[in-house]
């Protein structure tokens, strides 16, 4: 019988070769922690900024007046830290869901510190309590500095493959949220009252809401035209 497997090896080699002609080396994603750390810093420079038009003696003064003040602040610095971590985590294809649950306990610690902050004109009487303009106002800072940021995140993320697209959206949407109100903080001189809080959570929840839409079919459509 005749051997042709000299010819059948060269003709797969010849295949391999030619299928590898065109491919361009694929630049390696740094750490998810790294690429948190370059989001979270933007965010930080941000901050930075604003800073420069705030009465930080002011803003310092608040914060220490009741310490849910400050725990407030702390619950939505850790959540937006935890659910930038976790984020970019879920934009690997072999981790875990699981990711998703770490920014919970901060975020719960956020809410529920907010939420005690609309029994604060019991502890300290002379704080300033938010009218419904104020409120208004917050809704449009927290939505409006979300959208670069949202931009940012996904722009980063969309370099990943997750499998998991739309929890990968909300945990990010999640980040960024709670950023936003945590540099809402420079500019919030008056007392949280439940009108203050509930157009808080409803900031917070079309921020979600909107990346886990359309930041997760961007991130879905690239999957997509991966598979085609």
């Amino acid at each position: 019988m005749r051997d042709v497997t000299p010819n059948r090896n060269g003709r797969n080699e010849r295949l391999i070769q030619e299928l590898a002609a065109d491919l361009a080396p694929v630049k390696r994603l740094r750490r998810p922690v790294w690429r948190a750390c370059l989001w979270l810093g933007v965010v930080v420079a941000i901050a930075a900024v604003l800073a420069l038009f705030s009465d930080l003696s002011a803003v310092t003064q608040r914060l220490t007046a009741a310490p849910d003040m400050w725990l407030a602040a702390f619950g939505s610095t850790l959540t937006a830290v935890l659910a930038a971590v976790a984020t970019f985590q879920l934009s690997i294809p072999d981790r875990s869901p699981m990711w998703g649950l770490l920014p919970m306990p901060a975020a719960l610690l956020w809410v529920g510190a907010s939420g005690v902050g609309c029994l604060r004109t019991w502890i300290v009487p002379e704080m300033q309590d938010a009218s419904l303009t104020q409120s208004e106002q917050c809704l449009l800072f927290i939505l409006g500095l979300s959208i670069p940021l949202s931009v940012l995140l996904f722009t980063m993320l969309r370099r990943a493959y997750t499998l998991r697209p739309n929890l990968a959206a909300a945990i990010g949407g999640l980040s960024v949220a709670a950023a936003s109100a945590t540099l809402l903080t420079f500019f919030h001189p008056y007392d949280t009252t439940w009108t203050d809080l509930i157009v808080h959570v409803i900031a917070v929840a079309i921020v979600v809401i909107t990346n886990w839409t359309f930041a997760g079919r961007l991130i879905d459509d690239k999957k997509a035209r991966l598979h085609a």
